[in-house]
């Protein structure tokens, strides 16, 4: 998992909100890659209606959500669903609104939570479809959140998530430790991993593929700041808190790779189809199995008022 990249606390949570609010409003514009592989996630919903049939979710969920671009397809998909953008980020679910908006008659409105993917504010067994994209390599305990996700969906939900994996950035961190003794660039989890922790947490068939794309930036500097645009600066707990001087930036940038077509910048997409359990399906830490039993299912024997 990511914490075996580096000890302790990994990620400063508060800086990911704040670096993902700062870069809202622009955030659309910046983020073609994002938006390239959403709509690859959003290919998988195909598969619900090969278990489902003709059914419609009742709860579709969104998970950092962003400017709820999916969460307009998902609506539009299965428009009689209520369809849930949530978003830790205040200012990205105001960035929202257009998208979440009813813009035609009878057409409902997506209501936004500000909220944790660690912390749903949602029941238990309540979610038909769990979609989150490009969310999870900022968490570093992966087997906890998808225990979060499988504790709100139905049995025979379906889970639809994507991540960074491993070779992304792998030039941009290699230019930074060649520079500097202090990461500059965030650790992402290999596929194998991602797929032990959906199966930790209960999930069943797990299907996982991935994807290499690769972008190329006129200048060092481009590839920063096109970073910076979609909110994906270095927010790790370790990460140099003064400013980096100008000899650490111009070392990392002639130790970076460049080809006639520019700074490459690699991207790793992974992306993870799964199905919630049925309730009391074990889950699995490093002890061993976890079996997971719903209150409701405990029969609670209930003593009369005490006797003298």
């Amino acid at each position: 998992m990511m914490s075996d990249f580096f000890p302790g606390r990994v990620f400063d949570s508060r800086q990911v909100r704040r670096a993902f609010g700062r870069a809202a409003a622009g955030y659309d514009a910046a983020s073609p890659l994002q938006r390239e592989i959403e709509s690859r996630l959003l290919e998988s919903l195909d598969y619900y209606a090969l278990r489902h049939g003709d059914a419609t979710p009742a709860v579709v969920l969104d998970v950092a959500c962003g400017p709820a671009r999916a969460a307009n397809a998902l609506r539009a998909r299965w428009p009689k669903a209520r369809v849930i953008a949530l978003d830790a980020a205040l200012p990205m679910l105001h960035a929202a609104r257009d998208n979440t908006r009813g813009r035609f008659l009878r057409e409902r409105e997506i209501p936004r939570l500000n909220a944790d993917l660690r912390a749903l504010p949602l029941a238990d067994g309540s979610v038909d479809v769990l979609f989150c994209n490009l969310a999870l390599q900022w968490i570093e305990d992966l087997p906890a959140a998808f225990a979060e996700f499988r504790r709100v969906m139905k049995p025979g939900g379906m889970l639809l998530a994507s991540t960074f994996g491993s070779e992304t950035l792998a030039d941009l961190r290699e230019a930074f430790a060649d520079a500097d003794e202090l990461p500059h660039v965030s650790p992402f989890t290999a596929i194998a991993p991602f797929g032990d922790a959906l199966i930790a947490a209960g999930f069943r068939e797990p299907v996982l593929d991935r994807d290499v794309l690769i972008e190329y930036k006129p200048t060092f500097a481009d590839i920063l700041r096109s970073l910076r645009a979609m909110g994906a600066t270095n927010a790790l707990s370790a990460r140099r808190h003064a400013l980096s001087g100008r000899a650490r930036f111009t070392a990392a940038e002639a130790a970076h790779p460049r080809d006639a077509r520019g700074f490459p910048m690699r991207w790793e997409a992974i992306y993870a189809q799964a199905w919630a359990p049925e309730p009391g399906t074990p889950m699995r830490d490093a002890m061993g199995e976890l079996a997971q039993v719903p209150i409701s299912r405990i029969p609670i024997r209930r003593r009369g008022p005490a006797r003298e």
